[in-house]
């Protein structure tokens, strides 16, 4: 199935206690809020949020990736979750304060 806007939310978890990882701050959490908040949505759009495995960037605290356009959030608390949805998905504004800054 092709997707209009797919969520990629990370839930990997590092064995190496001494490096940061996205499952050890609550990665199965977010993804349980996500699609709880995708399936409230009342919109005509093909939207899937799903785990999964490392995205690269740990050392920003939980990642989210949202494609097609390749967005990435990072620091993503389950506070934020509604934010996302609400200003990005329903009325594609990127939330600003979440953006993985580049340089």
């Amino acid at each position: 199935m092709v997707y209009d806007i797919h969520l990629f939310i990370c839930t990997n978890q590092r064995s190496d206690s001494a490096k940061l990882s996205c499952g050890e701050s609550h990665g199965l959490e977010l993804v349980a809020e996500f699609k709880k908040q995708i399936k409230d949505l009342k919109v005509n759009l093909k939207i899937r949020a799903n785990r999964s495995g490392c995205l690269g960037i740990c050392d920003f605290g939980p990642t989210v990736a949202i494609y097609p356009e390749g967005t990435f959030y990072v620091g993503v608390k389950k506070e934020d979750v509604k934010e996302i949805v609400e200003s990005h998905i329903l009325h594609q504004t990127k939330v600003q304060r979440l953006l993985l800054k580049n340089g």
